[in-house]
């Protein structure tokens, strides 16, 4: 069975919009940090006199190491603040991988810190590097805040030891997902001994400034888009649970019905995340996609059972209260550049190919949407695509695998000999990892530029 969600008129309004391409932020972004970690160098430099003994260099190493965790602890939780220009303008996938970037070289230089430091205060308690443990013990027990940055420490890496990717797929989304956020307390754990014991702090006292404000900023954020944004969104449009429909074995579509959902600010290509008042599921918060346009009194999902809280919406009762954190995401009409739009999608993927079908500008043929399955019957809303097709006079194609098993062949030169043109073409693509890797290639090696390959993982 099949359900149809069209986008009404706001979603036919966009259709005819221009193209107004929006550039990301990331490079001003990026430029940004790094400045900001040379100043924290320049800091250390401007307060670290002459080096004249082993001893010396060793602390000022472990000073510099110190800064610079501190600096990035700031970064990584900045990372999971949901700040709409990231999300939305770089990309939520993409602003993951930072944090993940981040995390690593944090934990790294925590580790370096500690070392450096801890063996530079046993030189100059006369003792050696193998007293480094009772040296470690001793600096808990009689400096200031020391002991809350050792439980800080610890909490950073038991997160980061969850956070490896063969750990993480063995305990689950929802337990990683949870012990994730101890990094808050992990990180306001830490920051105090920063304070009281950190050398530049003492002496500048702009240099403590700058550092409560880089923090103050941080928590700031932190406090607007995670708590008080989705607690002002879900009491303003209050969404339940409309319906549950099978769309194919295995795949359902979750209506969700609320007040000015067109006010939300979502668009085709956005995802929320999301989390049902249902048993079992009061306290998982998955991201999916949009798989129409948003209506004011309408949003809709369609997710394929791959695990315990997929498997459950089917079961979802009408009526359900429904709480959502978003819009996020960067795969939107804003990062077209081109009149011309490839959509590859591949399995589930196509939930959000299917709502930029819908609402992409363009004229007939300018829109082309490649769907890849391994069964005729994989080809959810398949329905539903072609009468957009009809509509619109855009292009359906589909990739199946033959009646023997065989694997199509999406290679450069398919891609060629489909869509010659291919080479001005914008492309949106969604799918799983390896799929979407595949195609990026061929489309590099049908002259499609990397800038005009659009992709957003949702593997986070």
């Amino acid at each position: 069975m099949t359900t149809t969600l069209a986008g009404g008129r706001a979603a036919r309004r966009q259709t005819m919009r221009r193209i107004r391409p929006r550039r990301s932020p990331a490079v001003p972004l990026l430029i940004a940090l790094w400045a900001g970690a040379a100043a924290v160098l320049w800091l250390w430099w401007d307060n670290t006199p002459s080096l004249a003994d082993n001893t010396s260099k060793i602390l000022a190493a472990g000073r510099i190491t110190g800064l610079l965790a501190g600096y990035l602890m700031a970064l990584v939780v900045l990372q999971m603040a949901r700040v709409p220009a990231l999300e939305r303008r770089v990309g939520t996938d993409r602003v993951a991988r930072w944090h993940a970037m981040t995390g690593r070289y944090t934990l790294c230089l925590v580790l370096a810190h500690v070392f450096l430091i801890m063996w530079g205060y046993a030189l100059q308690a006369g003792k050696t590097l193998g007293d480094i443990v009772q040296q470690t013990t001793d600096s808990i027990n009689q400096l200031p805040d020391m002991g809350k940055a050792a439980i800080g420490t610890g909490l950073l890496f038991l997160i980061g030891i969850l956070s490896i990717g063969g750990v993480r797929r063995m305990i689950g989304y929802d337990t990683w997902y949870h012990v994730h956020l101890l990094t808050y307390a992990a990180v306001y754990l830490t920051f105090w001994h920063q304070i009281t014991t950190g050398n530049e702090f003492a002496v500048e006292p702009a240099a403590k400034t700058f550092w409560y404000g880089l923090y103050g900023v941080v928590t700031a954020l932190v406090v607007w888009y995670r708590i008080l944004t989705p607690i002002r969104l879900n009491l303003r449009h209050r969404m339940r649970v409309a319906a549950v429909i099978e769309e194919t074995p295995g795949i359902v579509s979750v209506l969700i019905s609320g007040r000015k959902l067109h006010r939300m600010g979502a668009e085709a290509g956005h995802f929320f995340r999301w989390r049902f008042k249902a048993p079992g599921m009061r306290f998982s918060s998955h991201p999916y996609s949009l798989s129409a346009a948003p209506r004011p009194d309408m949003l809709r999902i369609t997710v394929k059972a791959i695990g315990d809280h997929t498997s459950r919406l089917r079961d979802l009762e009408p009526g359900t209260k429904v709480w959502a954190e978003g819009p996020y995401g960067a795969m939107t009409a804003q990062r077209r550049s081109r009149g011309k739009v490839l959509l590859v999608a591949g399995g589930v993927g196509i939930t959000p190919m299917r709502a930029l079908f819908e609402t992409l500008p363009g004229a007939s043929g300018d829109i082309t949407l490649l769907y890849r399955a391994n069964t005729t019957q994989d080809l959810a809303l398949w329905g539903e695509l072609a009468k957009i097709a009809d509509e619109r006079g855009a292009r359906l194609m589909y990739a199946v695998n033959s009646p023997e098993g065989e694997r199509p062949d999406i290679s450069a030169e398919s891609l060629q000999r489909k869509i010659p043109d291919i080479d001005d073409h914008d492309v949106f693509m969604c799918g799983p990892p390896g799929f979407a890797q595949s195609v990026y290639e061929a489309l590099r090696g049908a002259g499609v530029p990397a800038r005009r390959i659009h992709h957003e993982s949702f593997e986070m």
